[in-house]
């Protein structure tokens, strides 16, 4: 089959061709003879019940000097393209919050990737509290006394923004630092929302696993190793990437999770794992499919688009 795609992201003027995992979903889409239309959030209108986005025809190549080509800029009734992608990087914050209510208009007679129904429903940190046993001990507050003596029980703790991402904002606090107090004031003052409190877990030292599910099932992963001297494992901010195999404990959590991933329309997520723990489930805009494909010879997004044209059918 052939499909009209639309893609909502970023610019693409600075695209990383050999890790962006939008970029590698295009790449197939286009392998596989679907059209491909890009735009950005702040293309996307409602009105009078009407979804439009002022797009651009996209062609995208493996190319470091020249990967993406846009013709001139139409406006596009979404209601008209048989999938969009919605691959803007976060914050979570109300402008995508905003995105998931325009798109809903319509969806699913056009398949928006992921359903942005159980996207805004589905926030990265908050989402994993809804499966018992599988997180490290964690505290959601902004209650100083609640974060006090959570220190006091497990003393050594991470601590960082509900809604952050990529690894900003993200703390260790080791036995005897004095910073909490000041570091929940910055925070409180930044933003009215609460923060998550964490059991320090030291085997991410060892790695941070990202695994990717594909409709509720695991298709492969990557670990993410911290440089020395850094808490935070993602590899914007310093991390490795090594090759991973998936544990016994890691298929538990897939299986856990996954049937409530693929009724709720998630059909591309990434969840991190730090030990025996599930740690954050991404639902937005996941990434590391270009580098399990590297280590393990796969085509992950062969997979996701084989899930998305199964839906379609």
């Amino acid at each position: 089959m052939s499909l009209s795609v639309a893609i909502q992201m970023d610019q693409v003027d600075t695209i990383d061709i050999n890790a962006d995992s939008t970029f590698a979903l295009a790449l197939e889409a286009q392998r596989r003879g679907h059209q491909l239309l890009h735009y950005l959030v702040s293309d996307l209108s409602l009105r009078d019940g009407n979804v439009t986005a002022h797009a651009r025809a996209l062609e995208v190549r493996r190319d470091a000097t020249n990967p993406t080509t846009l013709g001139p800029a139409e406006t596009r009734n979404l209601a008209e393209a048989d999938v969009v992608l919605m691959r803007q990087d976060p914050p979570f914050d109300m402008a995508y919050i905003t995105a998931t209510h325009i798109l809903e208009h319509i969806h699913p007679k056009t398949l928006v990737v992921n359903d942005p129904v159980s996207v805004r429903n589905a926030p990265e940190k908050l989402f994993a509290t809804y499966f018992p046993g599988l997180m490290p001990p964690t505290l959601i507050t902004r209650d100083m006394r609640e974060i006090a003596d959570f220190r006091a029980e497990y003393e050594d703790i991470i601590i960082k923004p509900l809604f952050g991402n990529g690894g900003a904002g993200v703390f260790h606090l080791v036995p005897g630092d004095e910073n909490l107090n000041s570091l929940v004031e910055i925070f409180t003052e930044m933003s009215p929302e609460p923060v998550i409190v964490q059991r320090y877990l030291p085997a991410v030292r060892q790695g941070d696993k990202r695994i990717i599910l594909v409709d509720g099932e695991p298709a492969g992963a990557v670990n993410r190793i911290p440089a020395d001297g850094e808490a935070r494992s993602n590899l914007h901010v310093g991390g490795r990437a090594a090759a991973a195999q998936l544990t016994t404990r890691d298929r538990d959590i897939c299986a856990t999770i996954g049937p409530t991933l693929r009724d709720q329309g998630l059909i591309f997520v990434g969840i991190d794992v730090i030990g025996d723990f599930l740690t954050e489930i991404n639902v937005t805009s996941p990434t590391g499919i270009q580098e399990i494909d590297r280590f393990d010879d796969l085509n992950l997004s062969g997979l996701i688009w084989d899930a998305i044209e199964r839906r379609i059918s």
